[in-house]
């Protein structure tokens, strides 16, 4: 919930505090009752942490205490995409589920989501509530990162293309220091242009499945946000606008055309913004 002012009385925060203090319990009830009934039901899973870090509430089959300095990193993620898109915060919680290891969480995936292909970490939104399933592994914080970036995003706005999605979860995947310059996209991508292998955002506005995004596609949806956020003031300008449109379900048109008008050349210029870009 957002703030209501700077300027409210102490009284009203007080009011509001409370107010708040009594959603996030009912919150958390509601999640642990649904969740301990799922578990009755199967008698497979038994959750035995629950944790609390800004927009999300994470819900463990072990003790999170070791995960703490991770829930307190993903607590920042929303006032980043808040400042850096223009989007607003999400009106409801994002529930995190953790798994002690692959084979709880592919069964339990396997049992709720049979038609959706298996992956470590998965965001799923059913019935306004958007919801990250992954395990206990060794990349954990770049899974939840990303996961919950896609999370946060279809809370704040009723769809966002495929290539965008990606590119904006692959861009804040990595800790907030290491996302201008430190990438691991960016030695892969380099070569790649060095190739000639060029996707524009045009190639990939046609991609509308996941199974048509191969490792480059996902390169070059990074590169295209990387690009928006620290290129032109025009393009990132561009991309603002055009979020804020989808979100007011308005007919929002393809990027491409926009980032044309913007910035004209906008690929080439793309692939110049990789070639001098250094720290």
């Amino acid at each position: 919930m957002e703030p209501e002012g700077i300027g409210v009385r102490e009284r009203q925060g007080d009011t509001e505090t409370r107010r708040q203090g009594g959603v996030l319990a009912y919150a958390l009830s509601l999640s642990a009752s649904l969740l301990l009934s799922v578990s009755s039901v199967h008698g497979s899973e038994l959750w035995v942490d629950t944790r609390q870090s800004g927009p999300f509430i994470c819900q463990a089959t072990f003790p999170l205490q070791e995960y703490a300095p991770l829930l307190a990193e993903l607590q920042e993620l929303q006032p980043e995409l808040v400042r850096t898109l223009g989007i607003t915060p999400a009106p409801e919680p994002v529930y995190i589920y953790l798994f002690s290891d692959k084979s709880a969480h592919r069964r339990y995936l396997t049992e709720h989501y049979p038609d959706v292909p298996y992956r470590p970490a998965l965001f799923v939104k059913e019935g306004g509530l958007a919801g990250v399933y992954a395990y206990r592994h060794e990349g954990l914080a770049v899974d939840l990162r990303h996961e919950c970036t896609h999370a946060l995003l279809h809370a704040s706005l009723p769809m966002v293309p495929l290539w965008l999605d990606e590119g904006l979860a692959k861009y804040f995947e990595v800790p907030a220091d290491e996302r201008a310059f430190d990438h691991p996209n960016f030695f892969w991508l380099r070569w790649e242009m060095r190739l000639g292998l060029i996707c524009t955002v045009s190639e990939l506005e046609q991609h509308h499945e996941l199974a048509e995004m191969g490792a480059s596609e996902y390169r070059y949806s990074w590169a295209w946000v990387h690009y928006m956020l620290h290129g032109p003031e025009a393009a990132h300008t561009t991309l603002v606008c055009y979020l804020a449109d989808v979100r007011r379900g308005e007919m929002a048109g393809e990027l491409y055309e926009r980032l044309e008008r913007a910035v004209p050349h906008s690929t080439e210029r793309m692939v110049q913004h990789f070639k001098y870009w250094r720290r």
